[in-house]
């Protein structure tokens, strides 16, 4: 936890998705301060037609084939830690994968101890096994 859901325009190769989660994940670490093994990653790839992102009124334009949608479902995190992890994120994705910071799109979906089972079928948040 948290569980990152990645939706991508198809052709990145797979090393490329592979430096994406790793780089992504070391972010995670770093703004969130959870275990390393706590990693939950699914990418899904899009058809560039499957896929809008505009601007919002921001006045620039995405490139297409470079464009992520990043949703994070997780338990609530601070305010402090979620402007960590953008500045993060777009940084290192941009320096070590070449993801220009513009076409990353995140957003949180919080949920509570209760919203989670690793297997099992218990509550391991409730059960006090995590």
């Amino acid at each position: 936890m948290p569980l990152l859901k990645f939706d991508l325009i198809e052709g990145r190769s797979e090393a490329e998705i592979k430096q994406l989660l790793d780089v992504t994940h070391e972010v995670v670490l770093e703004a969130f301060e959870v275990p390393k093994g706590d990693r939950y990653q699914i990418v899904t790839q899009h058809k560039a037609c499957e896929m809008v992102m505009e601007d919002t009124g921001l006045g620039f334009q995405r490139d297409s084939a470079k464009m992520i949608t990043l949703t994070i479902i997780s338990r609530e995190r601070t305010t402090p830690q979620k402007e960590t992890f953008y500045r993060l994120l777009a940084q290192r994705l941009e320096e070590l994968c070449g993801i220009p910071s513009k076409n990353l799109l995140v957003s949180f979906v919080i949920n509570d101890d209760a919203d989670w089972s690793f297997g099992f079928g218990k509550a391991q948040f409730l059960t006090g096994e995590l």
